[in-house]
């Protein structure tokens, strides 16, 4: 890229500078080329031009420069123009910087690592790197690292580690990159510089830390453990990031360093993997980063995505986890395309934390499934494969085996049916339904399949069930025979499907009496002479028609040879292939033993049996004498042959040997292998011995990406992970969070509609309830809940299970609502005194409890009441003498002076009915609005604390 860069840019430099017109010309004429036919000629054309002209003598350096930048421009599209390096290379020695420059970059471009003039370069380079101009030092620097090899490091690397203390931050930060170069060519010859990159960590410029990012997140890829002390530090940078401390010229998009900090989370998701005291660092800063971070740009959604792969790989945390699935929803519910594969793809990454998780977005699995998008359908697709598991698996895998059948890229289709056969292998609910899923996939997939998978199938039909019961792996290998003769009937049938097919026939194909030995034998025929190229399934099917004759005849039954079986038998005696001759021969001599030795040689269904080896071969012992005694020479094993054996064996070996060197023979035996030499000490050792031991173990390692990392992670991280949010009951609090699937909530209203809501839902006596503010909220919501197709519940039901589906059905029933008494009078008229009925005692609830009510509670409870215990001995005593206010009317009155901070004032004249006068002091707030207020404060999740004006101005209007 930095080539290219520089590339437009001596482009830009020559136009503006006078490039002669056939440049111009060249460049035009390339643009308008019409096919590739003619912008060939003309490249050859120029090609041709260029060669004549550089041959001549002394052109002048402005022309020079010129041509080098056509030949490139040739070079770049594809054309040879070798005959111009030579002079590339003599224009990077030129001392002109503009000349150098454009050496540099056409020799970069034009030549390799391993090209023949890389040696004439070298010592320019090292010149260059202690040139006092730093754009030379630059120049040489970005040369390095597309250049140098791993033979030529060593001649550079001492100038390349002077220049990280280079005064430009420029230089330092291309000297950084060089080194990354270098660990990426060859780890082991800066496996000792390791400290540098963490001292350019703490560098003053932004740029040169976060070029030291790079070669630090490969390094913690490798050993993690090593770079523990450094999450406080990356940690703090990250926060002064997020803070905006640096420079507004690292924005993107009004975002802070975005690749910078996309970087550090990177490395921070390493570091914080199963760790929960790196990992509690970590936890303020991402939910400042979920906070802070916008979503109306592409770049502040690619930063909230990282965050949430960050937080899906350290340990748990609930309040991360909360913010984590907030975003993920976000991207889930977008039109976007691009944020819904976000979505989905950070949706497999939460699950593994909490699979209860994708439960809240069936829906939008589900709309994801079935998109036309064909790349969001193949990420949806990997979702469902993380969260398969036995009651769900045969609706997944009919959907992949259905998805494989319509794709055509046979990559893709063979990374499908490994899936399937992976998730059938694992949660199959019966032998029958893996079986026939096994005959699907080989049917639909062909030969893309893994030869292991068929093996497996033939084991798993020779082993049944694995029990006692006979007959029920009679059943199995019955209706696989069936399943088998009707399939042979298709077309066309892949290779090692009828591999499979031609071994169960032969198997099995007359165990249950219910098909001839003759049917049998002729659909085995059948196929061979079908695929008479294809010699493995020819020889599949000798061997099961030698099985039947077997099986027939050591039962005393007679079967006859029939004609096509006849030819069959003698097109193969005559195969250039041998194992088909083999099996010929074999059929042909076990047609003439006795029925006795027949079933010993095939006894029936004994392919599972184990065939025990004796290695030691005892019966060739009485051979090996007599051979020996003849003057034959002893066998010499491998072990004994390298010198490893014992003593005793190595001098009977070489007694025998010395007794036999007379006789002149040639000797078989193999020259002894070279002993391995101890390393000699050196002083370079002993000096690298001193060096620290946390970067001497270096290795190289490859650029995976974050999801192939994440795909590639040690088993055992995620079994930590399972275990840690199993242990520490890790659930996430979905108070506040509306569901599109099971059971509903309320969710937290925003401030316009909550001020509107609070203006407009008044009944006729001015009064505004908590009862009110629900029963329009849940109705709004009905109204924007969309309704859903019953294929669609039907299909998230197999999916998600029906558990799910029934949260769903009864959280769209009206709920019911708590009746509460309103606690404000106006000038009403009074109503009619009725005879209280005094309720149980009930526990006092939870006020900041918004779910379902409790379906035991026989009545209407006022909440106020609910706080006569929260009040002071002295309201008591005063509500139990005579006419003054009653307990509910003094806990009624104390709870709004904790919302008023102002005294309530006690009607006498209606203290016995339990209202409180709307008279109150001429300053301070109104009662009624302060109820308003505590009523929607309450409905928001929020109980105010203080006379603070500003608090609720945003929620309150």
């Amino acid at each position: 890229m930095e080539q290219l860069k520089s590339f437009g840019r001596e482009l830009a430099m020559g136009s503006q500078g006078g490039s002669s017109k056939e440049f111009l010309d060249l460049v035009k004429s390339i643009g308008e080329a019409r096919s590739k036919s003619e912008e060939d000629r003309i490249i050859l054309r120029e090609l041709e031009t260029l060669r004549r002209r550089l041959s001549e003598p002394d052109i002048p350096r402005r022309k020079m420069k010129e041509y080098l930048l056509r030949l490139a421009y040739a070079e770049m599209l594809g054309h040879d123009a070798s005959f111009g390096y030579i002079h590339a290379v003599k224009m990077a020695h030129d001392d002109n910087i503009l000349l150098k420059r454009t050496g540099y970059l056409t020799v970069a471009l034009f030549l390799d690592e391993g090209h023949d003039l890389i040696i004439l370069i070298v010592n320019t380079i090292q010149k260059d790197l202690r040139s006092d101009n730093y754009l030379v030092v630059s120049a040489a620097l970005v040369a390095v690292c597309k250049l140098i090899s791993e033979e030529t490091i060593p001649a550079v690397l001492p100038q390349v580690v002077e220049l990280l203390g280079h005064p430009k931050e420029a230089v330092r930060k291309k000297a950084v990159m060089a080194l990354h170069r270098f660990y990426q060519r060859s780890p082991s010859s800066v496996s000792h510089l390791v400290s540098n990159f963490r001292k350019r960590l703490c560098d003053n410029d932004p740029g040169v830390m976060g070029a030291t990012l790079c070669p630090l997140f490969d390094l913690i890829l490798e050993d993690a453990n090593s770079y523990k002390d450094l999450v406080v530090s990356l940690v703090s940078i990250l926060k002064q990031i997020a803070e905006k401390r640096l420079p507004t010229t690292y924005d993107y998009h009004h975002m802070p360093a975005p690749f910078i900090q996309i970087k550090l989370l990177k490395i921070l998701a390493l570091l914080g993997s199963g760790d929960k005291q790196a990992s509690s660092h970590m936890y303020t800063v991402l939910t400042e980063i979920f906070r802070k971070c916008e979503s109306s740009s592409n770049i502040g959604n690619a930063i909230i995505y990282e965050c949430v792969c960050c937080v899906s790989s350290i340990y748990p945390n609930s309040k991360v986890l909360d913010a984590a699935i907030e975003a993920t929803s976000k991207f889930l519910k977008s039109e976007s395309h691009n944020l819904k594969y976000m979505g989905i793809d950070a949706l497999g990454r939460l699950i593994r934390i909490n699979p209860d998780i994708a439960e809240e977005h069936q829906l939008a699995v589900i709309d994801c499934l079935e998109d036309p998008d064909d790349t969001l359908k193949r990420k949806t697709f990997e979702l469902l494969y993380k969260m398969t598991k036995s009651t769900n698996v045969e609706v997944i895998v009919d959907r992949m085996i259905d998805y494989m059948i319509n794709i055509t890229d046979s990559h893709y289709k063979t990374e499908i049916a490994s899936r399937c056969v992976e998730l059938a292998e694992q949660f199959a609910p019966s032998n029958q339904w893996f079986i026939q899923t096994m005959n699907k996939v080989f049917e639909h997939a062909g030969d893309l399949v893994n030869p292991r998978v068929a093996h497996n199938l033939m084991r798993l039909i020779a082993e049944g069930f694995g029990e006692d019961d006979e007959g029920a792996d009679t059943q199995l290998r019955s209706s696989a025979v069936d399943s088998y003769l009707r399939i042979l009937g298709e077309p066309k049938l892949p290779s090692l499907f009828l591999q499979v097919i031609c071994w169960v026939l032969g198997e099995y194909g007359t165990a249950d009496g219910k098909y001839s030995a003759s049917y049998i034998i002729g659909k085995l025929c059948d196929v061979a002479e079908a695929h008479s190229s294809d010699d493995t399934v020819k020889a599949y099917a000798v061997s099961a028609i030698m099985k039947i004759f077997s099986f027939e005849l050591a039962a005393g039954r007679k079967v006859e040879m029939l004609p096509e079986c006849q030819t069959l038998i003698d097109e193969v005696l005559a195969s250039h292939s041998t194992d088909l001759q083999q099996r010929a021969y074999e059929f042909q001599a076990l047609l003439g033993l006795s029925p006795q030795v027949i079933e010993n040689v095939m006894p029936p269904d004994a392919s599972c049996e184990d065939i025990e080896i004796d290695k030691s071969l005892p019966f060739l012992s009485n051979y090996i004498n007599q051979a020996i005694e003849n003057g034959a020479r002893p066998y010499v094993s491998e072990s004994e042959r390298s010198g490893t054996a014992s003593t005793i064996t190595v001098a009977s070996a070489s007694q025998y040997q010395h007794d036999t060197s007379s006789v002149h023979s040639l000797k078989f035996e193999a020259y002894e292998l070279p002993k391995p030499r101890g390393p000699a000490p050196s002083i370079q050792s002993s000096s690298m011995s001193s060096l620290p031991t946390i970067s001497s173990d270096l290795v190289p390692v490859s650029d995976a990406t974050y999801t192939t990392r994440e795909e590639q992670q040690n088993p055992k991280v995620q079994t930590l992970a399972d275990q840690i949010s199993a242990e520490i009951g890790v659930r996430l609090r979905l108070d506040g969070v509306q569901k599109k699937w099971g059971r509903q909530t309320y969710s937290s209203p925003s401030a316009p509609s909550t001020s509107s809501s609070s203006s407009t839902q008044k009944p006729s006596n001015g009064m505004v309830t908590s009862e009110t503010i629900r029963e329009s909220t849940l109705d709004s919501r009905k109204q924007q809940i969309p309704e859903v197709s019953a294929e669609k519940q039907r299909l998230a039901a197999s999916l998600f299970g029906k558990k799910a589906v029934e949260k769903k059905t009864q959280a769209g029933t009206r709920r019911p609502v708590k009746e509460i008494q309103p606690a404000v009078a106006t000038s009403a008229p009074e109503a009619p005194k009725e005879d209280k009925v005094i309720a149980p005692a009930a526990p006092p609830p939870d006020l900041l409890d918004l779910g379902e009510p409790s379906e035991t509670a026989t009545q209407t409870i006022d909440p106020f009441k609910q706080l006569e215990g929260l009040l002071g001995p002295g309201a008591g005593s005063d509500g139990a003498s005579g006419p003054g206010p009653s307990v509910s009317d003094v806990a009624t009155a104390d709870l709004m002076s904790m919302v008023t901070d102002m005294p309530p004032i006690i009607d006498s004249k209606s203290s016995d009915k339990g209202v409180i006068s709307s008279t109150v002091a001429k300053k301070g707030p109104n009662v009624k609005d302060a109820l308003q207020k505590d009523a929607t404060a309450r409905q928001v999740g929020v109980t105010p604390t203080g006379n603070n004006p500003n608090l609720f101005k945003d929620l309150l209007g």
